[in-house]
């Protein structure tokens, strides 16, 4: 993580500038953070099928586990900024 600047020394356009970016950057953090929190309730929802599979059958079998998987994967693309 870069320091923080001087505040004092920057003009307004370059405060709104690094306000955008530091905008811009979080957007794309938060969606890589739904994406792995996503992917782990994904592994958490197999994990417990596996453990209460009944007659050989897993609970997932009705889901399109593979669409998820494709819009998780980061196949989907990120909201795009308006």
């Amino acid at each position: 993580m870069e320091p923080f600047p001087d505040l004092a020394a920057m003009d307004d356009s370059d405060l709104k500038k690094l306000i955008d970016e530091l905008t811009h950057d979080e957007q794309e953090i938060s969606y890589r953070r739904r994406l792995l929190h996503g992917r782990i309730d994904m592994l958490r929802t197999e994990l417990v099928a596996r453990l209460q599979k009944s007659e050989g059958r897993s609970v997932l079998e009705e889901v399109d586990v593979d669409r998820l998987a494709d819009i998780l994967a980061g196949k989907a693309a990120p909201p795009s900024e308006a």
